[in-house]
């Protein structure tokens, strides 16, 4: 293809040190060749003397910028002065003013979308801030174009709020930091470069995608970069240099290319963590399977003695005591008998590991090896997608100590969930020899026994998140590997129970066959105490759960 880049420079809060900022552009460009156009984010004026007189430089003409530069409107009352024009105007030879908001499309067709100022707290809104009516007038017209796909770049002043989610951590404080609503426009106006200033840090968060992953047409990448002050004393990143072919003009597969590094949509992630939206239920006519597999007895026989590893291990009156504090908290409830729920009647006890204050860990029932265990919530949860984000949060704790457990005993750590004829969460966690075969082996055993019964497994994106593939109330069946690749199916009518066993027990990973059943492989309770109260100690550096 043809298309030529347009080549932009960004720039964070100028504050009126124009000879420095343009001396910078100047050593680029001899050293580069020469770019198109400067877009300035935050505050472009200072509120000295001396960025006043600069500045009077560039306004009569004495001094003039090397490039073609584009400005945002004042993020103070102290530079409205400056501004006299609402809807934008020329300030200078090169400098331009490009208004309150709106779209300014160039003559290669780059479009870039723009909010000067930061959101009003008040009515009427002061001339340095921008209400509710702006980003409405600017997003209306876009988004109702049939053709709309996003923009190129989005300018704004104000950090959207939670951009960091799902990514890199800026160093900044998150708790303060973001506007909701330039969020939300990023989210709608979907643009490939998103630039903004105002907190004095540089932070240039992983491209994030704009479609479900295996549920809509594949969408470009948005990238998110704030940078810092001109000429800061910590010579934080303040000027950023790139090149970008417009997008009506860019072949669509290229313009849809997914880096390896992209992550889920940092703004969609508040809908998703809402615990009390109504769960879809997956109704079948097919039996659930039978429970006894996860049978587990918190009751009295939960010895172990103090193996001297710096804590001291609660007695059994302990242990009661804080088993019974967990459950006081409040955990949602099945609306009938559930085998798994931790406070329910139904549930043995026997082989609980370790209780967390969302999640627990227990030994599995007729497990594939002796290390066999499974992560469940405390409350009920049927999926992982139906979690709320502290339970996930905790479970991916669980997860990390038994990867850093197996590997403490030379084994690699498979994660896998059914979410199909079961109606509480089961993530059955899975120990294989290092020496035994390579993940690629055990990933090849999964894809090719999957083939063999007609399935087709799904490798997800690194970053990405389940519940943007499977929506509550989806069967499906999903793998974790230790090199973090996950491979999913949604289950579409029939699929094997032990499926996942099976693969494990066969001969390609850990040369089991016989095990492939539970109900082969069960102890007697005497058995199934002592292996618990062994793996219970085993586990004990391990355990973030214990309390000291």
């Amino acid at each position: 293809m043809g298309e030529q880049p347009v080549r932009v420079l960004a720039c964070g809060d100028v504050e009126g040190r124009l000879s420095t900022l343009f001396n910078r552009v100047q050593t680029i460009q001899k050293k580069t060749g020469q770019f198109d156009l400067l877009l300035c984010v935050g505050e472009f004026f200072g509120m000295t003397p001396e960025t006043e007189s600069e500045w009077q430089q560039y306004k009569t003409g004495a001094k003039k910028a090397p490039i073609h530069t584009y400005i945002l409107g004042a993020a103070s009352q102290e530079t409205v002065k400056n501004f006299t024009n609402a809807d934008g105007c020329e300030l200078a030879e090169n400098i331009t003013y490009l208004g309150r908001r709106g779209v300014f499309t160039g003559v290669s067709g780059l479009q870039i979308a723009y909010v000067s100022g930061q959101e009003a707290l008040q009515e009427p809104a002061p001339s340095h801030c921008f209400t509710s009516k702006d980003l409405s007038a600017l997003v209306t017209p876009l988004i109702n174009n049939s053709k709309f796909r996003g923009v190129d770049i989005l300018l704004t002043s104000q950090w959207p709020r939670g951009v960091w989610n799902y990514g890199n951590n800026p160093e900044v404080n998150t708790k303060s930091c973001g506007n909701s609503s330039v969020a939300n426009l990023a989210d709608k106006l979907k643009p490939r470069y998103h630039f903004a200033a105002l907190e004095g840090a540089h932070y240039e968060r992983l491209p994030y995608r704009n479609h479900v992953v295996l549920q809509e047409n594949a969408q470009h990448v948005s990238r998110f970069i704030a940078l810092a002050t001109v000429n800061n004393p910590a010579k934080k990143k303040y000027l950023y240099a790139f090149n970008i072919i417009p997008m009506r003009t860019m072949d669509p597969s290229e313009l849809v290319k997914q880096p390896q590094d992209t992550t889920e949509n940092p703004y969609r992630r508040s809908n998703k963590d809402k615990t009390d939206r109504q769960k879809a239920a997956f109704s079948s006519t097919e039996e659930e399977e039978p429970a006894h597999q996860f049978f587990f007895d918190l009751s009295n026989k939960q010895g172990g003695a103090n193996r001297g590893r710096g804590r001291k291990r609660p007695s059994h009156g302990d242990r009661h005591q804080q088993w019974q504090q967990k459950q006081s908290r409040k955990h949602p409830q099945p609306t009938g008998p559930c085998w798994f729920c931790l406070a329910s009647p139904q549930v043995e006890k026997h082989l609980v590991i370790s209780i967390g204050d969302h999640c627990y860990l227990a030994l599995a029932k007729g497990g594939l090896t002796p290390l066999h265990v499974l992560i469940l919530p405390i409350g009920h949860y049927q999926s992982v997608v139906d979690l709320s984000s502290e339970v996930v949060e905790e479970m991916e704790k669980y997860k990390s100590a038994m990867r850093s457990f197996y590997k403490s005993k030379g084994q690699r750590c498979v994660l896998f969930e059914r979410n199909y004829r079961s109606q509480h969460l089961q993530l059955q966690v899975v120990p294989v020899p290092l020496d035994r075969c390579t993940t690629e082996d055990i990933k090849e055993a999964f894809t090719v026994q999957a083939q063999e019964q007609q399935m087709e497994l799904m490798e997800i994106p690194e970053h990405t998140d389940l519940k943007q593939i499977a929506p509550p109330g989806t069967p499906y069946f999903y793998v974790e590997l230790d090199s973090g690749e996950k491979l999913f199916y949604r289950i579409q009518k029939h699929f094997p129970l032990q499926f996942g066993r099976e693969v494990l027990a066969s001969e390609a990973v850990l040369n089991i066959p016989t095990r492939a059943d539970w109900k082969e492989c069960k102890q007697t309770r005497e058995e199934e105490e002592e292996s618990c109260k062994q793996l219970r100690d085993d586990f004990q550096p391990f355990d973030f759960a214990w309390e000291d």
